[in-house]
């Protein structure tokens, strides 16, 4: 099947227009994003895993009310529970005095939202697409969702974590690459920063590797990186970062700035922001936290609490935000979401020769 013809089956499999995703982005897909990018006939992301059922629902809504519906919403699958170090989260805390407020000790308490409850707002709220990151829901979840209609997909980031999606029952496997801003899906936390597999090997090699279509997510700016993707064997493609500077993103001011300027060697992985890998804008922050005498970030959801006071007194200091970015920041473009989501395919199609 050529690069276009296996789009299209993706389109009319899933009721899109457009092979294009946005990615499911925490803290950083407003609904006005997603509903954007459903109406030019992709399809919207909702990033949850730091929501409440509440919160998942009114987002749900309020993209319904504003939208053509279409649209996935993400869960990570959860961590075992850390392992507490109080001694090294106060070394930690008394780092952390230098970029904003010192966090209490009581900080490093932070939790989730638990994920059951998460799952459970899923299967009421029903919608077209969830998605999940870090592992695969547990099979008595993806029953019930089935049942609803609902289909569910799954990011790896090597070969065999896409072979244990496909026989978890997942629909579609997201093929993230080491490109990728955000969080690193890694099933393994421990994993991260060794099996950094970037997404041009990584999309043929799972595409030969299991029968359900691919998405191919990770350091795609342009059409040239839609063109590259499907020509490697993706049905479709998932962009975060890309969509990052439309004006439906709401992205602060000094965070988006810093995309626009953003070389793929400036961004890094880090995990000092929340325990777990993920790449961002290599900023004074994030390079002071991988120095040799700094200490180790404490692990994930500890840190992700240590780490609040710092971020909520930014006050748009890009060097005290959780700039996530991807490698290819630079190609983002300030323009309105669904005009550029349609412009892209546009030339995607002609670089295919559609």
């Amino acid at each position: 099947m050529s690069p276009l013809a296996r789009a299209q089956a993706f389109c009319e499999r899933f009721g899109l227009r457009l092979p294009i995703l946005l990615a499911p982005m925490a803290g950083a897909c407003p609904p006005s994003l997603s509903a954007a990018i459903a109406n030019a006939g992709g399809l919207g992301g909702c990033g949850a895993a730091s929501m409440t059922p509440a919160a998942i629902n009114a987002w749900a809504t309020e993209l319904r009310a504003t939208s053509n519906g279409a649209f996935q919403i993400n869960l990570w699958a959860p961590d075992p529970p850390p392992i507490r170090n109080l001694a090294h989260e106060a070394e930690v805390r008394a780092f952390l005095a230098a970029w904003g407020p010192e966090p209490p000790a009581s900080a490093g308490d932070f939790t989730p939202p638990d994920f059951g409850a998460q799952c459970e707002a899923l299967i009421d709220i029903a919608p077209p697409v969830v998605s999940t990151i870090m592992g695969v829901f547990p099979p008595d979840v993806v029953t019930r969702l089935k049942a609803r209609g609902v289909s569910w997909w799954a990011t790896a980031t090597t070969v065999a974590e896409a072979r244990a999606v496909e026989a978890a029952g997942a629909e579609v496997v997201i093929a993230q690459g080491m490109e990728a801003g955000g969080h690193r899906g890694v099933f393994d936390a421990a994993r991260a920063e060794a099996d950094l597999v970037g997404l041009f090997a990584l999309v043929p090699a799972i595409a030969d590797a299991v029968e359900i279509p691919v998405v191919a997510a990770g350091g795609i700016g342009d059409a040239r990186g839609i063109a590259a993707a499907l020509m490697l064997g993706a049905s479709a493609v998932q962009i975060g970062t890309g969509f990052l500077r439309c004006p439906e993103a709401k992205l602060d001011p000094a965070w988006a700035a810093a995309l626009a300027d953003a070389q793929p060697e400036g961004t890094t992985v880090t995990r000092a922001f929340s325990g777990r890998a993920g790449r961002g804008l290599a900023t004074a922050y994030v390079r002071a936290a991988a120095a040799p005498d700094a200490p180790a970030p404490a692990p994930y959801p500890v840190q992700r609490g240590l780490v609040q006071p710092m971020r909520d007194a930014a006050n748009g200091d890009v060097d005290r935000m959780q700039a996530w970015a991807g490698q290819s920041a630079r190609l983002a473009r300030a323009e309105p979401a669904g005009e550029l989501a349609q412009s892209l395919w546009n030339e995607a199609k002609a670089l295919l020769g559609g």
